[in-house]
């Protein structure tokens, strides 16, 4: 049995203006070609990794095609999709030349990328495939938690299997059932089914952390589903706001053996269920002293800040200064703020050296909704060219770059300011720099959740804030001039609370 794989990777905010290029897929390795994918992601916690060892557990062949991921940004140049799209079905032309048919194709895609004139970019990739292998050779493709599904999706695919965590630590995992539902498909034992229902519904982001309430009740609904006769799997998604696309929101999609009926049947009604706890769903965007007045009230240290509406894990520029400035009015002492984007201090940093003081123009540059930059006197603590390796759990076992970096000091708030637009996923960049982030007492994440698999377990307490930035959680606020139904919680109001 010879499987191809290959895909696509990214999550487009349209409420970005900055294009997604082919220089930024490219960044740091983003585009990998051939047997290079089964080096770079063998062992990782990634889906192609666990396509890697899904192939080895059911015994078939994985032909690599190319994996292009760039990190979240505004729309993907149309012409550098195509490029991207064209060779991946190049290289699958060219290995069945070389090897003779493939079975199917295993697509490692995100579920929210969309394409400067392809609002369901994700769909498009899919498609293609379908129109290249046929009817009967199955495609099964992974997705990220966050991902808008359309029915073009569910018809074009065999199966969509959707991350279970958030942050996504099981992402190798989700890999690995994708490999076993192809391998069972192609050889006849299993017949896979899939239907969708999907909820007009944006789900707050601080009730989707899977590890806690309550949205770890939506998780054992969903374990407790899949355990039933007929069902192969189930995949909740908690969609991506920050995309005006016609199908943007929540969905659920189960996946049935043999059995559309019973697939479509059981999709409805755990999409009913969660519809009639949307209340659950839902959370008020808190300010920043909000925040810290909560922590503080906890009393327990430090205090984690995750700052959602900059989180450059959805595509937002990073160098928002309203938590900075926040930091600073407060005369905070043993603060962090992980990461700020600033190109121009991150090099000003380096320039000047460690022990330099410098005077500096902090963040604020990209839009005027990222606040103004913070005009100070920094000094410079420690610099680097940004590699790094990955501690975990999220992307184990892979390496990294924030290109040119600092950890700059003003007053009492400590700063990493980086180049690359990259969320604080672990410990382990800012302890590159001898940040140690345990001895803090604030801490501020430009992230949703992400943090949490490694920031968890020393955090005193953790409050997703609403400071000013691009990616606000008060939807009501994001323009849309696509979307084709009413959502909760915008027009469809939440009680009052």
């Amino acid at each position: 049995m010879r499987i191809a794989t290959g895909g696509i990777i990214h999550e487009t905010s349209t409420c970005v203006d900055a294009p997604t290029t082919m220089e930024q897929f490219e960044y740091d390795r983003g585009v990998i070609r051939g047997a290079d994918i089964l080096e770079r992601f063998h062992g990782t916690n990634v889906c192609t990794g666990g396509f890697i060892e899904g192939a080895a557990n059911n015994n078939f062949e994985l032909v690599p095609l190319l994996r292009a991921s760039a990190f979240p940004n505004g729309l993907v140049v149309r012409k550098d999709y195509d490029a991207l799209k064209q060779e991946m079905l190049d290289r699958l032309r060219q290995a069945e030349r070389d090897g003779g048919p493939v079975d199917g194709a295993l697509l490692d895609l995100h579920g929210a990328m969309v394409v400067d004139g392809i609002d369901d970019g994700d769909g498009d990739v899919i498609a293609a495939f379908r129109e290249y292998l046929g009817p009967d050779r199955p495609i099964v493709v992974t997705q990220d938690l966050h991902g808008n599904h359309t029915q073009a999706r569910v018809a074009d695919a065999d199966a969509l299997v959707g991350f279970d965590t958030f942050p996504h630590v099981d992402m190798a995992d989700r890999g690995v059932e994708a490999a076993e539902i192809i391998a069972r498909t192609v050889r006849g034992k299993i017949h896979p089914r899939m239907a969708i229902h999907q909820l007009p519904m944006f789900w707050s982001t601080p009730c989707q952390v899977t590890a806690h309430p309550p949205m770890d009740d939506v998780l054992r609904q969903v374990h407790k589903i899949e355990k039933r006769a007929g069902i192969i799997c189930v995949t909740i998604a908690t969609g991506f706001p920050w995309a005006d696309v016609p199908e943007v929101g929540s969905s659920v999609m189960v996946l049935a053996d043999d059995d559309e009926q019973l697939a479509q049947q059981t999709a409805d009604e755990l999409g009913k269920w969660i519809w009639q706890r949307r209340e659950r769903w839902y959370s008020p965007p808190l300010t920043v002293r909000a925040g810290l007045q909560r922590g503080e009230k906890a009393g327990r240290y430090p205090i984690i800040l995750a700052d959602h509406t900059d989180n450059t894990g959805g595509g937002s520029p990073g160098d928002s200064t309203e938590v900075l400035q926040t930091f600073l009015d407060l005369k905070l002492l043993d603060a962090l703020i992980l990461y700020l984007v600033d190109h121009e201090v991150a090099v000003q940093a380096q320039q000047s050296g460690v022990g330099s003081r410098i005077p500096v123009r902090l963040g604020g540059k990209s839009s005027p909704v990222q606040g103004q930059p913070v005009q100070a006197e920094a000094e410079v603590m420690a610099v680097s060219d940004g590699a790094f390796a990955y501690d975990g759990p999220m992307f184990a076992g892979l390496t990294g770059s924030m290109g040119a970096s600092a950890w700059i000091r003003i007053d009492g708030v400590n700063i990493v300011v980086v180049t690359a637009r990259e969320q604080p996923f672990d410990m382990a960049f800012a302890r590159s720099l001898g940040v140690d982030c345990a001895n803090m007492k604030y801490i501020a994440l430009k992230s949703a959740a992400h943090f949490r698999a490694a920031f968890e377990p020393i955090a005193g307490s953790i409050h997703n804030i609403d400071a000013a930035g691009i990616h606000t959680h008060d939807f009501s606020q994001l323009p849309y001039s696509k979307r084709t139904r009413d959502m909760f919680p915008v027009e469809i109001k939440p009680h009052q609370r």
